[in-house]
């Protein structure tokens, strides 16, 4: 098993910020795949994997994406898109979080989608962003941005980011966002 008592988020502390979201990025795949099992508690899944989305999205906008456009290894158009897609899966998350059958066919349609958005963020997220910072930033930078990344990723965890209300507040914000 993987957050709550079943399901730990790791929660290092140091490390290579590429080597660190990539570590997330196979979590949030292992835990789409217990999601997709009738048998697993999916209720348990689906709290896990919210939190570890809104810690691991919200640190990334406000410490990786941020630091690589100032170093010019990233644009703002990709900040941007990248930011649009967090945005777009916590919309299909909130589909998850607020089912009330979690055997149902409206249920099995809303795990469909997430994991769609959830897989098409993550792929183009590690060609675009991720290679970029291997490329444009030294190991010292990678690891002091690691630093950073995970402490506010750990920080959002240790405060209980992840609720159903959190991802409906962030919903309601990007809503006003222009787009």
């Amino acid at each position: 098993m993987l957050g709550g008592m079943a399901h730990p988020i790791p929660r290092p502390t140091e490390g290579d910020v590429v080597e660190l979201i990539l570590t997330d990025h196979r979590l949030f795949e292992d835990l789409l795949h217990e999601l997709r099992d009738v048998t697993s508690d999916r209720r348990e899944v689906v709290s896990v994997i919210s939190a570890l989305l809104v810690a691991h999205g919200e640190a990334e906008e406000s410490k990786v994406y941020v630091s690589l456009e100032r170093k010019n290894a990233i644009d703002e158009h990709e900040v941007e898109h990248g930011e649009r897609e967090h945005d777009e899966g916590y919309q299909a998350l909130l589909a998850l979080l607020e089912a009330d059958d979690v055997t149902s066919e409206a249920f099995s349609s809303a795990i469909h989608e997430f994991s769609e958005t959830l897989l098409h963020h993550i792929d183009e997220e590690e060609r675009d962003i991720l290679n970029a910072a291997r490329t444009d930033v030294s190991a010292a930078g990678r690891a002091e941005l690691g630093a950073s990344w995970l402490a506010e990723r750990n920080r959002l965890l240790d405060a209980g980011c992840g609720s159903p209300d959190d991802i409906r507040r962030l919903v309601r914000e990007a809503q006003r966002r222009p787009s």
